[in-house]
Order: C-alpha cells, then sequence, then structure tokens
C-alpha cells in the first residue's frame, strides 16, 4: 500500500544497505494432486473453502457460478508474500545502489542521499511525500522492457532482510496452492495490489502464475513517445490503489465484481475490496490473513483492529496463520 510502503523504511535502510546479494531464481510450487491445500490445516477453514468451490464449480447447484464470472480478486502485500519490510522498498533501495553506481553524482542529491546516508530522519520528517519522491525516483524514466529487467534482477539477486532467503522465496505457500485450486476450477486470478502495477507485473507470472493483464496496482503518469514508440512513466501519480481505491481499480480493470476477494490485516487496507465483493449478485467468498504467527511469519496486527471487526461485522472468513497454516513459506 503505497501510504503506509515506507512506514518501516528506517529499519530497513540499515539492514539493506549493508548488503543483499542472494543466488537462484525461485519459481511456483506445484501441489499434490490428492489434497489442493495440503499446507493448510485440516478444520473448519479449509472446509469452508473447499465447500465453497464446490458448490459454486456444480452445475446442478443453486449457487452455480458460470465460468466468465469465476473471478477471484488477492491482494499481495502481506497476503501472497511478507511484507515487514515491504518488497518494493527493499526494491527502491536497490534501484538506489545500482543508480548511484551508475552515476555517482546522485550521490549528494535526494532521496538518494538519504538512502546512501542511512538517514532515517529524511524519511522519516518528509512523511509520505518523501516516499513517494524516492518511489518517483527509483520506478520511472525508463522503457518498461528496462524496468521489467531491473525488477526480475532484484528477485533473483536480493535477499530477504532477517529470513536469509531470495525475495522470491517469501511467498506464502498455502496461498501459492490456494491460487491453484482456485484456478484449477475455472477461476480467473487477479491481483490487488497497493503496490506499483509495474513492479508486481515484473513477477506476477514467475511466482503465481499471474499474468500482467491480470494485475491491478497504483500507477503513474504514462506519456508516449511517437518517435522512438515507448511508454515512459512520468514521476506523478495517477491512482493510488489502496482502501476505497481498491474497487475503483478493480472496476477499471475488470469491470465486474470479484466473487471471491482475499485481503490481510495490517494496514486495513483491503476492507473495501471484501466488502465490494459482497455486492455480488451470486454466492461470493472473503478470506482476511491474520498474521498472529511471531514464530514462522511476525506478529502485527492495527492499532484499531478495523480490518479484524470488519470481518467480524461482515461475516468474513479469517486465515490464522498459526493455527490455520502447516506452513507458512515454500
Amino acid at each position: 500500500m503505497v501510504r503506509t510502503i515506507f512506514y518501516h523504511i528506517s529499519v530497513c535502510l540499515v539492514v539493506f544497505v549493508g548488503g543483499c546479494d542472494s543466488s537462484g531464481r525461485d519459481t511456483i510450487h506445484s501441489l499434490p494432486f490428492n489434497d489442493p491445500l495440503s499446507s493448510w490445516n485440516e478444520g473448519s477453514l479449509k472446509r469452508a473453502v473447499i465447500s465453497y468451490v464446490r458448490k459454486v464449480t456444480d452445475s446442478s447447484s443453486k449457487d452455480f457460478i458460470p465460468v466468465n464470472d469465476r473471478i477471484a480478486a488477492f491482494d499481495n502485500d502481506g497476503t501472497l508474500w511478507a511484507e515487514r519490510p515491504y518488497v518494493q522498498e527493499l526494491f527502491a533501495f536497490y534501484r538506489v545502489k545500482k543508480m548511484v553506481a551508475q552515476d555517482p553524482s546522485l550521490a549528494v542529491k535526494q532521496p538518494f542521499k538519504a538512502v546512501i546516508e542511512n538517514d532515517k530522519n529524511y524519511f522519516s520528517n518528509g512523511g509520505e511525500n518523501a516516499a513517494l519522491q524516492l518511489i518517483a525516483a527509483t520506478h520511472t524514466g525508463m522503457p518498461e522492457d528496462e524496468f521489467e529487467l531491473a525488477v526480475k534482477d532484484f528477485f533473483s539477486t536480493v535477499t530477504y532482510p532477517g529470513r536469509n532467503v531470495s525475495v522470491a522465496r517469501i511467498i506464502y505457500q498455502p496461498q501459492i496452492e490456494l491460487l491453484n485450486y482456485l484456478r484449477a476450477n475455472g477461476f480467473k486470478i487477479f491481483i490487488c495490489t497497493g503496490g506499483t502495477i509495474e513492479f508486481v507485473r515484473g513477477i506476477s507470472e514467475q511466482l503465481y502464475g499471474v499474468p500482467k493483464y491480470q494485475v491491478i496496482g497504483t500507477t503513474f503518469k504514462y506519456s508516449y513517445s511517437a518517435s522512438n514508440r515507448m511508454i515512459i512513466r512520468e514521476p506523478l501519480v495517477d491512482h493510488i490503489n489502496d482502501k476505497e481505491e481498491k474497487p475503483i481499480g478493480i472496476q477499471m480493470h475488470i469491470g465486474q465484481r470479484p466473487v471471491f476477494a482475499c485481503g490481510n490485516e495490517g494496514g486495513a487496507g483491503d476492507i473495501e475490496m471484501l466488502k465490494y465483493s459482497q455486492g455480488s449478485s451470486y454466492p461470493s467468498f472473503q478470506l482476511l490473513i491474520n498474521h498472529d504467527d511471531s514464530t514462522r511469519e511476525f506478529f502485527y496486527q492495527e492499532k484499531d483492529s478495523a480490518s479484524l471487526r470488519a470481518a467480524a461485522r461482515n461475516g468474513w472468513h479469517v486465515v490464522s496463520m498459526k493455527n490455520d497454516w502447516k506452513l507458512v513459506f515454500p
């Protein structure tokens, strides 16, 4: 979520600038045929997911949903991969190091200077404006294919702080299984992220099996150069795909409500997307990931528990990472 994506920037500066190399490229993990949700513990939640999918794919059921209307929308940060720290935050720091290496004069210019010098105050005092300045400086002004190569290089070389694994391996295995299970039953999966759309598009197919055109996210303003036939992203944010803007992003990209929606507790950014999915004329399913496992992942909650309260009020299904998942990461 762009409004909060750099909440932990001061901590991550110290960790990231010190070093980040890894090796190897990770891919989607396949699932055993006999149990499509093998990383989920047996219980009421797993049964509810399977029951829902079975009834809406049974042509003889009153709850049947035609294939064209089986739309599923998933948040990304904290829903499909870990967000402490945010992966896109790490990418921004990675880009700073690469850009300064190519042009040392950038080291005395902001926001590059703050990253290189581990200046936490620059970002804490600058707030959202400083964060957006860093995103714009590291995510714009280059052709799309060049940016995508930078994203892929990042995922193949950078280690996730505190986990000693590639950033490509902090995806949630139970969620990968859920994506594959839904896909196998005729659902079209869309990622609806608060992160920038181009960043997630650069890796979505490799990690999740989700093609670029099924990614919705925060966007910059685009311009087209007729002389070289290229589209360039300008350093101006056009749409922040978070909170109330997520249903708008869904309408702009898909044109219909999802019947299956999944987000996470942590920043209250997915409440409106899940509520929006409940307005479908078909039976719908809402899933909220609760980060309550300090041993295998992280423990954090919203101060006002807005997402959990919304889940209780609206009858959503809540995933306890601690109790509902046999394992978290592949």
